[in-house]
C-alpha cells in the first residue's frame, strides 16, 4: 500500500496528497471527496478501500486519520449532479477537495507536493498528478481518502434521514437497493434524489 509513495518520496515529492470520492453510484445525495495528506504511515486500525471496512471500523479509522493528517472534504450536490453529469461533479468535488488542501500547505512547499487520485479521469490542478485504477487498494493515501470520503457522505444522508425518514436513508445511503427502488415506485422521489439517475432507472 506505500509502492506509489516510497518511489515519490525518492523522487523528492513528500507531500504526497491521496484522493477518493463516494457517491457516484446513489440516486440520492451529494457525491463527497477527500483530499488527504498522511503526516505519518502507520495506524492502529486498517486502512483500505472504504468497502472493504465494516461501518464501525471505519469510523474508528476516520478519527485517526483526521489525528494523523491534513485533510479537506468537499461535497457536490443533486442538483449540480444533474445539470453537470456525476462524472463531472465528482471531479468538481475532488479538484474542490485538492484546492482546499493546498491552500493549507506554504506556497513555497508546493513544489514537493504530489498528488494520487483514484480512477482514471482527467485534471487540470497546476500539479503533479496520477491517476490510479482501483488506488484505493494499491495508495494507502488513496484508501485514508477514501474513508474519508465515505463516512462523512454516511454522515451526511443519515441527516436527510431525519428529515425524509420514509426514505430508510439512514440503511441505503441513496443507493439503489430494492428497497430504496420500491419506496421510489411507491412515493415517488424526494428533494434530494439525483432526476437524471431517475430517469435511467424509470422510477419517476
Amino acid at each position: 500500500m506505500l509502492r506509489y509513495e516510497k518511489k515519490l518520496k525518492g523522487r523528492g515529492f513528500d507531500l504526497i496528497i491521496g484522493v477518493d470520492e463516494a457517491g457516484r453510484g446513489p440516486l440520492a445525495g451529494p457525491v463527497v471527496a477527500a483530499a488527504v495528506w498522511l503526516k505519518e504511515f502507520r495506524f492502529d486500525n486498517r486502512i483500505d478501500d472504504s468497502k472493504k471496512l465494516t461501518p464501525a471500523r471505519r469510523k474508528e479509522a476516520f478519527f485517526e486519520i483526521r489525528d494523523k493528517s491534513l485533510y479537506a472534504i468537499a461535497t457536490v450536490g443533486h442538483k449540480q449532479i444533474d445539470r453537470i453529469n456525476i462524472l463531472q461533479a465528482t471531479i468538481l468535488a475532488m479538484q474542490k477537495a485538492i484546492s482546499k488542501l493546498v491552500k493549507q500547505f506554504e506556497p513555497v512547499k508546493l513544489k514537493r507536493v504530489f498528488v494520487l487520485i483514484d480512477g482514471n479521469m482527467r485534471f487540470k490542478l497546476g500539479l503533479p498528478y496520477r491517476s490510479i485504477v482501483r488506488g484505493d487498494a494499491k495508495s494507502l493515501s488513496i484508501a485514508a481518502a477514501s474513508i474519508l470520503a465515505k463516512v462523512r457522505r454516511d454522515q451526511i444522508m443519515d441527516a436527510y434521514h431525519e428529515i425524509y425518514p420514509q426514505y430508510g436513508f439512514i440503511k441505503h445511503k441513496g443507493y439503489p437497493t430494492q428497497m430504496h427502488r420500491d419506496i421510489l415506485k411507491q412515493i415517488g422521489p424526494a428533494a434530494i434524489h439525483r432526476k437524471s439517475f431517475l430517469k435511467c432507472l424509470k422510477t419517476n
